[in-house]
């Protein structure tokens, strides 16, 4: 009888620990480390992207009826626009990877009309100042306009939970990982939210980081907000692989199923 009270104690506590609490799923609760600008607002800390090799740009060159784009930059595709000229490479999301600019193995795109360009490590409207400085010898001053952009802002969320891996990419200029998880219906409640690893590239190579989405103080993170290429892989909370820590009905379930089996064994070795 000693022995039986003992194992139900022992599930009862192991049901009781293996329940997730509000801290476990909860996002950015309120954290002391939180830094607030003198107005009281949370500072914006966006970091500034460098185009990495795999990257591939989108050229546009606008200039006035006085002179023709295609006329000095013949591998783009030229369309009138608002009685001016308008060279363009990269448009439209279905065929930007084959008509845009990609960086060759030095880092650089070749722009006829024009040159090879130093891209990887570079902003891009660093890009387009290079560029515009080649586009103001074949047009006066203020007669054109260099534009650089990416196709947005491609992420990449690998997770071990059915259903939650994707790839996408949203046409935005800033988007911060609160913005990515509610577009894409949140985080599944036996995702790990503290521990969340993020891998980022760089011109130099690759950083790994680990992210908790519980802490407030997240938005002071240069990682908060996402990058072009990142990935974010998301892992199970261990007492969900065991059954535990997801619904409640579940885990009681789980719950109910060991504190039989501990019995049936029990039981089985008592008669012996």
């Amino acid at each position: 009888m000693k022995n039986f009270k003992f194992l139900y104690l022992l599930s009862i506590f192991l049901l009781l620990t293996s329940c997730l609490t509000r801290k476990e799923i909860q996002y950015v609760q309120p954290n002391e480390n939180l830094e607030l600008n003198e107005y009281g607002y949370i500072p914006y800390n966006i970091p500034e992207y460098r185009v990495n090799i795999n990257d591939v740009l989108r050229i546009t060159i606008i200039t006035t009826p006085q002179g023709d784009a295609a006329q000095f930059y013949s591998n783009l595709v030229t369309q009138g626009t608002g009685g001016g000229t308008s060279s363009t490479a990269g448009g439209g999301s279905q065929n930007f990877y084959f008509n845009g600019f990609k960086l060759d193995s030095n880092g650089d795109i070749d722009v006829m009309g024009i040159g090879f360009i130093k891209a990887e490590g570079r902003t891009t409207d660093e890009i387009a100042a290079d560029i515009q400085e080649k586009v103001n010898e074949n047009f006066l001053p203020g007669k054109s306009q260099v534009r650089v952009n990416l196709e947005g802002i491609t992420y990449y969320i690998l997770s071990d939970l059915e259903g939650v891996t994707l790839k996408k990419t949203d046409q935005v200029n800033t988007l911060n990982i609160l913005e990515m998880l509610a577009e894409n219906g949140g985080l599944d409640r036996r995702a790990d939210r503290k521990h969340i690893r993020l891998y980022r590239k760089y011109p130099e190579g690759m950083k790994k980081v680990v992210l908790d989405v519980t802490r407030a103080d997240l938005m002071n993170s240069p990682y908060f907000y996402v990058q072009n290429g990142d990935m974010f892989l998301l892992d199970t909370k261990t007492k969900s692989l065991n059954g535990f820590g997801n619904d409640p009905i579940r885990t009681l379930s789980t719950g109910i199923t060991l504190f039989t089996t501990a019995l049936s064994i029990y039981l089985l070795f008592s008669r012996l």
